[in-house]
């Protein structure tokens, strides 16, 4: 009988990425929530392909548009993803989004105290049509939400800056918000997310703030 200790390997700590998608009927034109979809799909793809024993990404998509936000993707391990097309309709229910988020990050069956900060991205072409700016003020002073790395892009002209600006308030360093007025920028802004996260993911702290710059990518970055 073997005098040797039996040893496991460790599971990889989460490094949980979490999308918030406005999907209100606003998406419908100029082919954005189309390109939403696409971009979205290509960066869990990315990730699904990570193999650093360190970090593994778990991505989630909340999405809100019509009445309420709804998770459309649970959060969960990048490769074990089937993307589902979202869809564009309604009105635009972000302050709904921030409690949802907020009650997914403090829930420790879903995100363990030994998982990395998440991340969480805004992404929304409108004007929020619920109270946003109390959501939004809790889901920042919350416990874990707070240590989280935000990003958030506006998408086209109409969008209102003041929300995705506010999300991002209290971080150091400051991170500015992404625009994009063309499908392109929103194939580029999530190209910058993955590359950002995976780099994360393989760091020797995950829970690093990285300095983010977005002026790192043009058009030839992009292969979506």
């Amino acid at each position: 009988m073997s005098n040797f200790k039996q040893f496991t390997v460790p599971s990889a700590r989460k490094l949980p990425v979490i999308i918030l998608a406005d999907v209100s009927g606003s998406m419908e034109s100029n082919g954005k929530i189309q390109t939403l979809n696409r971009a979205i799909e290509s960066m869990i793809n990315s990730f699904a392909q990570e193999e650093d024993v360190r970090a593994e990404i778990n991505v989630s998509v909340i999405t809100f548009g019509g009445e309420e936000a709804k998770i459309h993707i649970p959060l969960q391990p990048a490769e074990n993803i089937q993307w589902q097309e979202m869809s564009a309709m309604g009105r635009t229910p972000m302050g709904n989004a921030f409690e949802v988020v907020q009650a997914m990050v403090e829930d420790r069956s879903i995100i363990a105290s030994r998982d990395y900060h998440p991340t969480i991205i805004l992404v929304s072409d409108g004007i929020p049509t619920d109270d946003w700016m109390t959501p939004l003020n809790d889901l920042i002073a919350s416990e874990r939400a707070s240590k989280a790395l935000r990003l958030s892009m506006a998408i086209g002209a109409e969008a209102d800056n003041e929300p995705l600006q506010s999300f991002l308030q209290n971080q150091h360093p400051e991170i500015p918000v992404f625009r994009a007025d063309e499908a392109n920028q929103i194939k580029q802004f999530f190209r910058f997310v993955t590359m950002t996260i995976s780099n994360r993911s393989r760091s020797v702290n995950p829970n690093s703030i990285p300095v983010l710059n977005f002026d790192d990518l043009d058009d030839e970055d992009i292969d979506f």
